[in-house]
């Protein structure tokens, strides 16, 4: 079960301005002591999910944000990016968090002491072209609003998803990327709906397009994680994008699972060493 709100919070209506009690309003001004000590008082206890929308272009996107427990803006969290699969897709701003890091927030919240967005790709579209740019308008919108630090933002995602944190990669505005059970070379019988953008079309238009890749990629820390009986997408696809970051010399690392099919996420997720392993990166 996915909660949808929690304990109040720092809402964002009230982020920034802290009112005076209402005996003390319009009598005597807060001490700044006071202040913090209502600030610490308004902060949640528990962790939720928030509603957001973000512009772009002539289309609202609508997206969600889950703050951890005891979310303060005295300090700067670090931020995770999380592309849902094929599965989630549509615009109800629900689906998205019912599968892969959604679910594990609910368990190992604990573990994750960060701030998460969650966008929500349209029905018939895939992470490439508008779809990127709005998960990418809604992450920038949630490191300001929620004191994000610009050096640790992370991006993750599961099969649909994980092609989507492959493919975003090259951006190499990212701390560290986990995909998981993510294709970089589509199959044959499952090509692109549209025309992906024209740098990422080059990419995979080149002989060795895993090679190519990881060049783009460069020194960015990646771990994949993928199921070795996955029958959705193919267990040598992440094998061949960690063989080919590994040659370019890049900083890889790669967990597979045998006997583990195409939700490999439940296990990536719940791995306290991934959490602990991202959460210590930082861009340079």
């Amino acid at each position: 079960m996915i909660r949808l709100g929690g304990a109040q919070a720092i809402s964002p209506a009230r982020a920034g301005r802290i009112a005076c009690p209402p005996l003390l309003a319009g009598r005597i001004a807060c001490p700044p002591l006071l202040l913090l000590l209502l600030f610490l008082l308004s902060c949640s206890g528990r962790s939720h999910f928030l509603e957001r929308r973000v512009a772009l272009g002539d289309h609202v996107y609508q997206y969600r944000v889950w703050l951890p427990a005891h979310y303060t803006k005295l300090r700067r969290w670090p931020v995770v990016l999380f592309l849902h699969g094929s599965g989630e897709r549509g615009d109800d701003n629900l689906r998205q968090i019912s599968v892969g890091l959604g679910p594990a927030l609910q368990s190992f919240g604990h573990r994750y002491k960060c701030v998460v967005v969650f966008p929500q790709c349209r029905d018939g579209e895939e992470w490439y072209g508008e779809m990127e740019l709005q998960a990418l308008a809604a992450l920038d919108k949630t490191v300001k609003e929620f004191h994000g630090d610009p050096k640790r933002v992370y991006l993750t995602g599961v099969s649909m998803g994980g092609a989507g944190a492959w493919y975003m990669a090259r951006h190499r505005r990212f701390a560290a990327v986990v995909p998981v059970c993510g294709e970089v070379v589509r199959q044959p019988n499952d090509p692109f709906p549209g025309a992906p953008p024209p740098d990422l079309a080059r990419i995979l238009s080149v002989p060795d397009p895993y090679l190519a890749l990881a060049g783009v990629i460069d020194g960015t820390p990646v771990w994949a994680f993928h199921g070795a009986a996955d029958d959705t997408v193919p267990v040598t696809e992440s094998r061949s994008m960690v063989a080919a970051l590994r040659w370019v010399g890049g900083n890889a690392r790669y967990t597979e699972y045998p006997g583990v099919g195409h939700e490999a996420w439940d296990l990536a997720y719940a791995d306290e060493e991934m959490v602990q392993w991202l959460l210590k990166q930082r861009m340079r």
